[in-house]
């Protein structure tokens, strides 16, 4: 019986686990996702056409107050996506533009004068330096009808970008501010409480982004999407999906996942509307498309790659692909014909009839995977 073995035997002392844990690395083992592993599930529908499927999306932002209507795909921030020229076609298909930041006050003037109806649906934007606060208020005072407000840096995380957010807000209370780049719930709330409305999210997917390569960090991106959009509707904020789609099934996707607006920068590169010149070789025409933090980028803007820093972006030349109308409604056609395949008859819908079965492969590559 119990009573015969020594008080010392009988009762064992477990340290904590974590005492033992402390300087291990942490590994998270659930399962994450990119758009190349998933496909989405057709579902009985009773649309006879997709042309009876309306894209268009109306918000209330949680701490603007402002209200938006379109089709909530945005051109990217980029040098050679966001300019005024797509701004221009792009708000002829009620979608959405956020113009890059290094355009001056001069040039804001000009559009404006000679484009108001198009100052409704694209965003300023702005770094979180000192010099780009006051820019951006210089902007907004030269500019009053810009509703929207685009404060994009590579890294989300850090606190001096929250308190930007912050002072961003204050100064502009009803203005409608988006602000990235992030992938976790976490930070998606904190940017949200500090005053931002809608989320950037996507951390290395973008098709000329190096940051995976050079840093190692990232998130994929439907997982972070699923993640984000969680957090975000939560708060009554909402989030961009940006980068990551290269190809109309993509967009499809990323709004199934719960994104609320999709951001295209690549998809939208190559194009008459695109930055840049068009350069010939050997009889083909190409446009250049970068990353806004490659070495072109920093060369254009900053005079060079600070020493502290390493370039996180590539360049590359993209084959010229004419007006950007063409793709456009491409990729509206698509995302059209996965709300019949899901019996989705409003883009509100498709992400509560969205299905994902996870696949090890998307396409038949028999001839070639480009068609």
């Amino acid at each position: 019986s119990m009573s015969c073995v020594p008080i010392t035997e009988r009762y064992t002392v477990t340290l904590p686990r974590s005492s033992l844990q402390i300087t291990m690395p942490r590994i998270e083992n659930d399962i994450k996702l990119d758009f190349k592993d998933v496909l989405l599930r057709p579902k009985r529908s009773t649309l006879k056409s997709r042309s009876e499927v309306d894209l268009m999306r109306s918000f209330t932002f949680r701490n603007s107050k402002g209200s938006y209507r379109g089709i909530p795909i945005i051109a990217a921030n980029m040098d050679t996506v966001g300019t005024f020229e797509m701004a221009v076609t792009l708000h002829q298909f009620s979608l959405f533009t956020a113009v890059h930041k290094h355009y001056c006050i001069d040039d804001w003037k000009e559009f404006a004068a000679g484009h108001p109806e198009c100052l409704e649906s694209l965003a300023v934007s702005t770094g979180a330096s000192e010099g780009d606060f006051e820019k951006l208020g210089a902007i907004l005072a030269a500019v009053p009808q810009i509703q929207y407000i685009c404060v994009d840096v590579a890294n989300g995380y850090s606190e001096h970008f929250v308190h930007f957010v912050k002072d961003v807000r204050q100064k502009f209370p009803s203005h409608t501010i988006m602000a990235g780049n992030v992938v976790t719930g976490e930070m998606v709330e904190e940017l949200i409480l500090a005053g931002a409305d809608i989320i950037k999210v996507g951390i290395g997917p973008g098709s000329v982004c190096t940051t995976r390569k050079k840093t190692g960090v990232g998130y994929p991106q439907l997982s972070a999407v699923i993640e984000c959009a969680d957090a975000a509707h939560g708060l009554g904020g909402h989030i961009i999906s940006d980068g990551g789609c290269t190809c109309p099934g993509d967009v499809s996707k990323a709004f199934g996942a719960g994104a609320d607006f999709v951001m295209l920068g690549g998809m939208l590169a190559g194009h008459m509307e695109s930055g840049g010149e068009i350069i010939e070789k050997n009889g083909k025409k190409y446009k250049l498309f970068y990353g806004m933090s490659s070495d072109m980028a920093m060369k254009k803007h900053a005079g060079g790659v600070a020493e502290y820093r390493a370039s996180e972006g590539k360049t590359v030349e993209v084959a010229y692909k004419g007006p950007v109308e063409d793709t456009v409604k491409d990729v509206l056609g698509g995302v059209r014909s996965t709300c019949t395949y899901v019996g989705a008859a409003k883009l509100k819908e498709l992400s509560r009839r969205t299905t994902f079965i996870r696949v090890s492969q998307q396409l038949n590559t028999v001839f070639g995977n480009d068609t």
